[in-house]
């Protein structure tokens, strides 16, 4: 790839230039004869692609969108490859009942920002209804939401929904495809995986059958962060540094809420944290960080040599296959 001079500019009309080609919001022109890719360029433009793919091929898809970055990341590429017009497709959330607030609350004002349609369906639902049975008020519900999922799936009968997971994140992630084929049960077969090749995806299905589909699957979290920044996209305040309470319980540190308690003889600390991924806030641990801006959480990210999962998620640690079984399951 040749590297040359970067120059962007801000154009409220475009010009009539093969040299130049449009995209994103706010129509960004980019001439080609002076700006190089960058890595990120890349990924963008592969992800734009997937998401057009998935609206073109699949007749009613949807966007899984829980106010995490991930899914914020998704949000703005599709903004980038449907606006000015709607989204082809409605936002989805399977509401655990353990999300924290902060969470929540930024996935509604989101919302409420892009105008843009909301389904949101309630793991504590499908205990009520006898769907799922629950142990205790504070087990993890990540796996439970599931029969959520595959419920609201069966309900609105999504073909396809376009989520925010990446290889790097798991070693049952690094395992899938693009688009990946779910059975008429909604589950995952890692050893009945479609060739993809460059580009270029099958996305047949039959009735009852359904793709989900990872336009960040070759992102890692850095490059999440780095395109945060680049976009300056807003994001929760949990993921920056903040004082919290939390209590030390196996290999890190816990959250103090109505869910998770000191246990009798558990000391309560009162330190700097964050969040590095926001999930169920009982088996969601924060990290220690003093960062309060995103350049300073990219230099965490970028020094730190464990995995996001394997640092936050104590549901992850408790099997090297728990993934790769609640996945099976229809965990998305």
């Amino acid at each position: 790839m040749e590297l040359l001079n970067t120059k962007l500019e801000w154009e409220h009309a475009p010009e009539p230039n093969p040299n130049r080609v449009q995209s994103g919001v706010g129509r960004l022109t980019v001439d080609k004869r002076d700006v190089p890719l960058t890595h990120l360029d890349v990924l963008e433009s592969e992800a734009i692609h997937i998401m057009r793919e998935v609206a073109a091929e699949c007749n009613n898809p949807a966007l899984l969108f829980s106010g995490g970055k991930d899914s914020i990341v998704l949000l703005r590429l599709a903004e980038k490859a449907f606006r000015p017009g709607r989204f082809p497709f409605p936002l989805m959330h399977i509401d655990t009942g353990h999300n924290f607030p902060e969470v929540i609350a930024f996935r509604d004002a989101t919302v409420r920002r892009l105008n843009e349609r909301l389904i949101v369906r309630h793991v504590e639902d499908s205990i009520r209804l006898g769907r799922v049975v629950v142990k205790s008020e504070m087990q993890s519900r990540n796996a439970l939401q599931s029969v959520t999922l595959v419920d609201a799936i069966t309900e609105f009968g999504f073909n396809a929904c376009i989520g925010g997971a990446r290889r790097d994140e798991e070693k049952a992630r690094a395992k899938e495809r693009i688009f990946s084929f779910r059975d008429e049960f909604s589950q995952w077969d890692p050893k009945n995986q479609r060739p993809e090749l460059w580009d270029l995806y099958n996305t047949r299905v039959h009735p009852g059958e359904n793709m989900r589909v990872f336009p960040l699957s070759n992102w890692t979290e850095l490059d999440v962060w780095l395109y945060i920044a680049r976009e300056r996209l807003e994001i929760p305040a949990i993921y920056f540094a903040h004082r919290r309470e939390v209590i030390r319980r196996g290999n890190g540190w816990l959250p103090v809420s109505h869910l998770i308690q000191p246990r009798p003889g558990e000391k309560v600390n009162f330190l700097s944290v964050r969040f590095r991924t926001v999930g169920d806030m009982t088996c969601t641990c924060p990290v220690e960080s003093t960062a309060t801006t995103v350049p300073e959480i990219i230099s965490e990210i970028a020094a730190t040599r464990i995995t996001e999962r394997g640092a936050t998620r104590m549901d992850d640690q408790t099997s090297e296959a728990s993934m790769e079984l609640r996945k099976k399951e229809g965990y998305f």
